[in-house]
């Protein structure tokens, strides 16, 4: 397999068609550690929805050499989303229509540390940034104990990757999301925020 690839930028109703792809990747990579999400089609097709309907959104894929999608990124003004992802940012009084929000970046193993990961920060805060009105980007991760036993030996957070990228935690600010685990059922997981000021383009 070639390890060439490409970046394509979509924005809105643009990712209609591609709603089965970044699904499919987000079931298979939001199955491994430490999300161990046990993928269900119909929330989905509703979580993608909702960025499809949001006219500010976007899209990054990665496609190999062949145009298959290895790996998607995906972003939305904050007051686009559902209202669990911005009441912690009202509980501190946040301005919510000055926060551009990143909801994951999923790439397929083999074509993990090649840059990719990078491009897909850049691409989306390049976007938020255009847009003119955001002070800040911000996303989420799942909080996890790091003596849980199903904790992967020589597993690595992308907390440094995060912090190089200029982001920093933010303790208190958690939301609570639902979904089912592998082998577990329906879990409610806590989710902590991390945040970075966005510059303004030049």
């Amino acid at each position: 397999m070639s390890l060439d690839y490409t970046l394509q930028r979509l924005r809105g109703a643009e990712l209609l068609p591609h709603l089965d792809d970044v699904a499919r990747l987000r079931t298979a990579v939001f199955r491994d550690w430490p999300y161990l999400y046990d993928g269900d089609p119909d929330y989905e097709r509703d979580y993608l929805a909702a960025y499809a309907r949001s006219p500010d959104s976007v899209f990054v894929l990665a496609r190999d050499g062949a145009g298959e999608v290895v790996g998607a990124s995906t972003g939305l003004p904050l007051a686009d989303d559902a209202p669990a992802f911005s009441q912690p940012f009202r509980a501190r009084r946040m301005p919510v229509e000055r926060v551009f929000y990143f909801g994951e970046s999923v790439l397929l193993p083999p074509w993990r540390g090649l840059g990719i990961g990078h491009a897909f920060f850049d691409q989306r805060e390049d976007h938020a940034r255009g847009l003119g009105r955001f002070d800040w980007t911000a996303f989420c991760a799942v909080d996890r104990d790091d003596d849980d036993p199903r904790r992967p030996a020589g597993y690595r957070p992308n907390d440094g990757f995060w912090k190089k990228r200029g982001y920093a935690r933010a303790p208190g600010m958690t939301m609570r999301l639902p979904w089912d685990e592998v082998g577990r059922g329906e879990i409610i997981h806590p989710l902590t925020f991390w945040l970075r000021p966005l510059e303004r383009a030049r």
